[in-house]
């Protein structure tokens, strides 16, 4: 196959296209798994405090 078919079935054709999404899910799901680890690593002994913010910290308990 030349690049020319290959470039036509990726970009040119529902399941090249289908190809390039999932190689790109995979590709971001591998980095963020490493990431991840490399994270872990780093604070493993992290103890949370009165002051760490969380994204799903629920504010309406401040409001009471």
């Amino acid at each position: 196959m030349d690049f020319e078919a290959v470039y036509h079935f990726l970009f040119e054709s529902y399941a090249g296209l289908g190809v390039l999404f999932a190689a790109t899910i995979v590709i971001c799901l591998i980095a963020c798994v490493i990431m991840e680890r490399r994270t872990r690593q780093i604070y493993k002994n992290h103890e949370k405090s009165e002051d760490d913010w969380s994204f799903f910290d629920d504010d309406d308990d401040d409001e009471e």
